[in-house]
C-alpha cells in the first residue's frame, strides 16, 4: 500500500528541530512526484563525523520514500567561508584544499547515503560562471538590515567585530543554489535555520514556489558541551576504526548518552524511549546504554556483528589491561636514530601517537605513555637504537603502535 503524505511527513519530520513549514511539506510529498531535496556541505575538513552524520541520514530517509537527494557540494562556497556562529572572519580555503576535502566527502557520503535517486552538483557550476552583474543583482535580493537580523551577525556588529563584505555574500549564495537546482526541500543543523530561511525568500524572487526548510538537531561532540567540530577536535569520524569509535563513545558524559541514542546510533524510537525511560528510573545503568550505543555506532558504520569484536577489544584493553589485538606495526627511519637512539618523545610523534614532540613531552608527564605496558616518567628519556624495535608504545588507552626500525 502506497505511503500517504501525512505518514511520510510523520517520519520525516521524527527527530527534526525546525519545519517551515509542516503544512508546506505534506502539500509538497502530495504532489506525487519525487521532490527535489537539498543538502549543501562546504568541504572545509577532510572528515565526516557523527554530528553532520545526523543530516545525512534524514536525507537518506526522503531517498527511502523516493524522493532525490540534491547533494550541493560548496566547492565555491568553501573558498568564501560560512560565518554562521563565527565570532571572527574564517580563514578563507584554497581551491586545492576545497577539491581534496570534497572527494574525500563525495567517497564517505557513500556510506550514509544510497546510491539512487542521488544527484551531487558542485556550485562552482554556476557559482564560477556569474559576472559582477549577476552579484549585484543578487546583492540587490535583500537588505543590511535583514542580514543583521542574523544573531551571529548582529552580536558582532554589536561588539565591533569585523563583518567583512564577503561574509554578507555567503548566505545569498547559498541560497542561489536552491533556486538553481529549484529544490522542494533543504535541509541543514538548527545553525543554517536563517540560511535556508533568505532562499526561500530568493526563490519567491525567482519565481518558484518556496523551498520547505527542514532542519536536525545539533549533536554535542565528545566534550559534552560544543557541537561536534574537527576544529575542536570533539569528533567521533564514521570512518575511525571500530575500537576507536566504540571507546570515545563510552567516553561519553552520561548526560550525553540520550541524545546520541536518538540522533547517532539509528535505533528504533521505540527502543529509544524505552532505554531513556531505563536510564531515567536507573534500572539501566549509563555504562550498559553506553555499551548499546557503541555497539549500535559501529555497526551502522562497519557493518552488522562490528560491534561485538570492538566491545571486546574494549574490554581487553580497559579491564584487562592488555594491548589490543590489531596494533599498527610503525616504520621508524633509521635516520631517526640520531647517534644510535631516539629520544621517546620524538618517536612518539614519528610513530603517529602524538602530534609533535612537545605534546610527547607533555604526555609522559602526565604519566600517560607506556612502553611495554610500563609508564615512563622521564620526559627526556632516550632509547637506545637495539632497543626501538618491537617496542610496544601507547599513548593514554586508545593509542597504541608497535616500532620498527625500518631495515631492522
Amino acid at each position: 500500500m502506497r505511503t500517504t503524505p501525512d505518514a511520510q511527513a510523520s517520519r520525516l519530520l521524527a527527530g527534526t528541530a525546525h519545519c517551515v513549514t509542516n503544512d508546506e511539506l505534506v502539500d509538497r510529498l502530495a504532489l506525487g512526484r519525487p521532490l527535489r531535496v537539498k543538502l549543501g556541505i562546504d568541504p572545509t575538513a577532510s572528515d565526516i563525523h557523527l554530528g553532520f552524520a545526523v543530516v545525512l541520514r534524514k536525507l537518506r530517509q526522503f531517498q527511502e520514500l523516493g524522493h532525490t537527494a540534491v547533494l550541493i557540494l560548496g566547492d565555491y562556497t568553501a573558498r568564501v567561508g560560512d560565518p554562521t556562529g563565527r565570532s571572527a572572519t574564517r580563514p578563507r580555503l584554497s581551491r586545492a584544499e576545497v577539491d581534496a576535502n570534497a572527494a574525500t566527502y563525495v567517497d564517505q557520503i557513500r556510506d550514509v547515503l544510497l546510491p539512487e535517486p542521488l544527484e551531487v552538483r558542485r556550485n562552482s557550476e554556476w557559482l564560477g560562471a556569474m559576472g559582477i552583474d549577476d552579484v549585484l543583482a543578487l546583492t540587490g535580493r535583500t537588505t543590511v538590515a535583514r542580514m543583521l537580523e542574523r544573531n551571529d551577525f548582529a552580536e558582532r556588529y554589536r561588539t565591533g567585530t569585523p563583518i567583512s563584505v564577503l561574509e554578507l555574500l555567503y548566505p545569498l549564495l547559498q541560497g542561489q543554489d536552491s533556486v538553481v537546482v529549484r529544490a522542494d526541500v533543504e535541509l541543514g543543523g538548527t545553525d543554517q535555520l536563517w540560511n535556508l530561511l533568505l532562499a526561500r525568500q530568493l526563490q519567491e524572487q525567482a519565481g518558484q514556489a518556496p523551498q520547505v526548510a527542514l532542519t536536525t538537531p545539533l549533536l554535542e561532540g565528545t566534550d559534552g558541551v560544543e557541537k561536534m567540530s574537527k576544529s575542536l577536535a570533539n569528533v567521533i569520524g564514521i570512518r575511525e576504526a571500530p575500537g576507536e569509535q566504540f571507546g570515545k563513545l563510552m567516553s561519553l558524559p552520561d548526560a550525553l548518552v540520550p541524545r546520541y541514542l536518538a540522533l547517532a546510533a539509528d535505533l528504533p524510537p521505540q527502543r529509544v524511549a524505552e532505554t531513556e525511560a531505563a536510564l531515567a528510573s536507573r534500572e539501566l545503568h549509563p555504562g550498559a546504554a553506553k555499551r548499546l550505543l557503541a555497539r549500535a555506532v559501529v555497526d551502522l558504520y562497519h557493518g552488522a556483528g562490528a560491534g561485538e569484536p570492538a566491545e571486546a577489544g574494549f574490554d581487553r584493553v580497559f579491564k584487562a589491561g592488555q594491548a589490543p589485538e590489531d596494533v599498527p606495526d610503525v616504520p621508524v627511519p633509521p635516520a631517526e636514530l640520531a647517534d644510535g637512539g631516539i629520544a621517546v618523545a620524538r618517536l612518539l610523534a614519528v610513530t603517529g601517537l602524538v602530534s609533535s614532540n612537545n605534546e610527547g613531552r607533555r604526555m609522559i608527564k602526565q604519566g600517560a605513555v607506556r612502553i611495554d605496558h610500563a609508564v615512563l616518567a622521564d620526559p627526556d628519556a632516550v632509547l637506545d637504537a637495539g632497543r626501538v624495535d618491537g617496542r610496544l608504545l601507547s599513548v593514554g588507552k586508545r593509542r597504541w603502535a608497535r616500532a620498527h626500525v625500518e631495515g631492522a
